[in-house]
């Protein structure tokens, strides 16, 4: 299938993945809205409308999509939240979505953004494919891969035209303090003044990590690529050891190697690494940016505050 998408609705907007997307777009020579439930910073390149997709009126909704292009879904609850507000945000909200796309004209595309979650636990050293089985080990995992599967549902029936771009874990610019190299990153800033050593619980296995920009590139593309009902892996491509990726954040702040105090431990996660080669082949993309420069980008977007 081939499109132009000039008018694109962004669900989260204001959020960490939603931020750099809308930007994208922009550069891209997309009309943006970006739909955030409460006031926030004005979101770059994009106009804002304040409506929470849950629980706002489904006439207003459908107002906000149904006269869109695409809709980029970039809203949901954080791993760390409850199972109820992970469903929640997660499935309902998806349903929601769906019935108020499906009468649009046009067929405006919707593009899921997923999580490498959804697959679950993986034996050591594989690569995760799009054909891997879905069987998530925890609540996040099981709300995204239900959310998932509803718009791929819908998409069969012909309803919407929607997709799903399964993200590996992400790092770089604007990254939220409760994900690991957020946390890391404040532990570090507090800890440095101090002189006092920095005790660190690392996971033994490893991670695929993925730049935000590399994914907002990846939205971009799937506006126009032939991946209507399909799942795409968009990562790194490699799996990065959790101590190796803090020693990056470390080296990025300046923090004396000889202050940190490590400790390993298996996780309930596992390892991952995903298979990126049908990105290529669909979206002709491949991650652009280097870890370590995520994590340096990263660290000095934390320590401007």
């Amino acid at each position: 299938m081939s499109r132009r998408a000039g008018s694109v609705v962004v669900l989260g907007g204001a959020g960490f993945l939603g931020r750099r997307i809308c930007a994208a777009l922009n550069g891209s020579g997309h009309r943006v809205t970006a739909v955030t439930r409460g006031p926030a910073r004005p979101v770059h390149g994009a106009r804002t409308v304040v409506l929470d997709v849950l629980t706002g009126p489904m006439d207003e909704l459908a107002s906000v999509v149904g006269a869109a292009d695409a809709v980029i879904n970039a809203a949901g609850d954080t791993w760390e939240g409850t199972t109820a507000a992970m469903t929640a945000s997660h499935v309902p909200l998806v349903e929601r979505l769906i019935e108020a796309m499906a009468p649009a004209p046009g067929t405006p595309r919707l593009v899921q953004l997923g999580s490498v979650h959804e697959y679950g636990r993986a034996p050591f050293g594989t690569v995760i494919g799009e054909d891997h089985p879905t069987v998530p080990t925890t609540a996040y995992g099981r709300t995204k891969l239900a959310g998932a599967r509803m718009i791929l549902d819908a998409t069969a029936q012909g309803r919407i035209d929607g997709c799903v771009l399964r993200l590996a874990n992400v790092c770089g610019p604007g990254a939220p303090r409760r994900s690991f190299l957020g946390g890391l990153a404040e532990r570090l800033r507090d800890t440095a003044p101090t002189g006092a050593p920095l005790s660190l619980q690392v996971a033994a296995e490893g991670r695929d990590f993925v730049d935000v920009d590399d994914v907002a590139s990846a939205v971009v593309r799937s506006l126009t690529a032939p991946v209507s009902g399909r799942v795409v892996n968009i990562g790194g491509g490699s799996a990065i050891g959790m101590r190796e990726l803090a020693r990056l954040l470390i080296t990025a702040a300046g923090f004396p190697s000889e202050l940190v105090e490590e400790e390993c431990f298996l996780s309930a996660g596992g390892s991952t690494r995903l298979d990126i080669r049908l990105a290529g082949e669909l979206l002709g993309w491949t991650p652009g940016t280097a870890l370590s420069d995520s994590v340096r980008r990263q660290w000095e977007t934390y320590a401007q505050g």
